[in-house]
């Protein structure tokens, strides 16, 4: 947690959480590049200083009430999203949707901005981070017809319409999941009849891996539910209630322990510090593998359902 600092001076808080304690959802459209994110401005002859400012965008009111503004930095224009608060810390995040600054509501836009100048090459830096992941993209969108692959706890699952049974049934020794659908059906019936089986599955493996851990670790959560986070995991409040990912289910049960771990170890330390950590090592001392895998893999990389 960053540290509070004097009535007159905001501190920066520039950490990126790897399973932030609670879902934010996002409010921009998610921008597909560096490019899109951070504008060059427009050189007007040969001269290494003949450039010309690009007119700044009018600031914008966004639905949640924060702002969007633009600011130079050096030869480039970025949009960034301004929340004001309570805090006393002048605290950066960047994900899908762009650059978010959440300021003390005392602090000055000239302050802000000489905090973003100052963090230039931290932001732009991460900014390229989500760009990249966006490029390794390694699954296409899924053709949902009879035959169609989609990762199941680690493992490639093929979907068949038809069962024998008539009925929605998976066979785990061939990795088969029949529907249960008339040949007939359209990609949206496959496509909606696959997803409500993952969310059913996810629930059911999900719930024995949280009291399993919670015993271990020796906690109790008070409600358990699934998310449809878009750039989060995973979530928990102070008051014991845990959000997991749904589309975790598609990988290994590594991954989701990591997770239910992670989330439990908040009931102890509502933070990231290193006592949060060693506290996840705890009952999960594997968890540095699975945190890497999760950075370089997230929600957005999965099969589009």
């Amino acid at each position: 947690m960053p540290q509070a600092s004097s009535p007159r001076t905001a501190a920066l808080d520039t950490r990126q959480l790897d399973l932030p304690l609670f879902d934010e959802p996002a409010l921009l459209s998610p921008l597909s590049s560096p490019a899109s994110l951070i504008s060059p401005l427009v050189k007007t002859s040969d001269s290494p200083d003949a450039f010309v400012s690009p007119r700044l965008p009018a600031p914008t009111t966004l639905p949640d009430g924060s702002r969007l503004r633009h600011v130079m930095l050096g030869q480039r224009v970025l949009p960034y999203r301004l929340k004001r608060s309570s805090r006393r810390t002048i605290g950066f995040v960047i994900d899908g949707t762009g650059l978010t600054v959440t300021s003390p509501r005392w602090v000055t836009l000239t302050d802000i901005e000489h905090a973003i100048s100052d963090k230039q090459n931290w932001i732009v830096n991460k900014l390229t981070e989500w760009q990249g992941r966006a490029e390794r993209r390694a699954l296409p969108d899924i053709a949902w017809t009879d035959g169609a692959e989609l990762p199941y706890l680690g493992k490639t699952i093929r979907v068949a319409i038809a069962s024998a049974t008539g009925s929605l049934y998976f066979d785990e020794e061939a990795q088969v999941l029949s529907l249960g659908l008339p040949v007939s059906a359209d990609a949206q019936q496959v496509k909606d009849r696959v997803q409500g089986w993952l969310q059913t599955e996810a629930k059911r493996v999900f719930a024995p891996r949280l009291d399993l851990y919670a015993q271990r670790l020796g906690v109790t959560y008070t409600k358990f539910g699934l998310s449809s986070a878009s750039t989060r995991w995973g979530s928990c409040t102070s008051d014991g209630k845990i959000r997991l990912n749904w589309r975790l289910i598609h990988f290994p049960m590594s991954i989701i322990d990591y997770v239910v771990a992670h989330e439990l170890a908040h009931l102890r330390e509502m933070n990231h510090s290193a006592r949060f950590w060693e506290t996840v090592a705890s009952i999960f001392p594997e968890f540095r593998e699975a945190r890497h895998t999760l950075k370089n893999h997230p929600p957005e990389l999965l099969p589009a359902l």
